[in-house]
């Protein structure tokens, strides 16, 4: 895979599958940033990545195109069909197994047994209700200036929204303000897909 493109005709056929499961996928612009926060990652050498995501042949294709020969990535999603479709779409790139691994369990059930600090950057496509849980399982999950990326997390803007009191809401508001209060994070909000939140790991003072 030389490029990250709509004309890439393997990209192409990953965003058809996606289509076919009716899953969201991050467009052409968001799909560049992700490529672009994973060449940053891989900046110093081997670089490890996690995708929390049922789309993880189109994410997965932005994110390995930056992360570079000895960069890695971890799939997580409890669907193996999905599972499988992202495995062929990767070999079809031409990348190596070891490249990339999958783990066809619920996120928030195995990323507490992911070593600690061993990731440059987590991309996290999730339910509101799960959005804080995940915040928290996948924080430690990085090492100083790793980048956690939240997809479509803040529902267009209705969190500035009062009279918005739904539970998808209500749940996302909360993780939003969860972020507002990590001392530790430099937070940056993109109006990307239905709102990215990018959450990167301040070093410990002294370290």
């Amino acid at each position: 895979m030389t490029g990250t493109t709509d004309e890439d005709p393997v990209l192409v056929d990953a965003r058809n599958d996606a289509g076919e499961f009716g899953l969201a996928v991050p467009d052409e612009m968001t799909g560049s940033l992700l490529s672009t926060l994973a060449a940053g990652a891989a900046s110093g050498g081997s670089a490890g990545a996690i995708a929390v995501t049922p789309a993880a042949g189109v994410v997965g294709l932005y994110l390995l195109a930056g992360l570079g020969e000895r960069g890695h990535l971890t799939c997580i999603d409890p669907e193996a069909e999905h599972q499988k479709q992202a495995r062929a779409t990767f070999t079809a790139a031409g990348y190596r197994p070891g490249r990339f691994r999958f783990l066809p369990s619920r996120p928030l059930e195995v990323m507490g047994r992911l070593a600690h600090g061993s990731y440059q950057l987590v991309y996290g496509d999730m339910r509101p209700s799960d959005l804080r849980a995940f915040i928290n399982a996948a924080w430690p999950l990085l090492g100083d200036n790793g980048v956690l990326v939240l997809a479509d997390c803040l529902l267009d803007g209705t969190l500035t929204d009062e009279t918005r009191r739904d539970r998808d809401t209500t749940a996302a508001r909360e993780a939003d303000e969860h972020v507002r209060q990590m001392e530790d994070a430099l937070v940056t909000r993109l109006p990307l897909g239905a709102g990215m939140t990018i959450l990167t790991k301040r070093p410990a003072p002294g370290s």
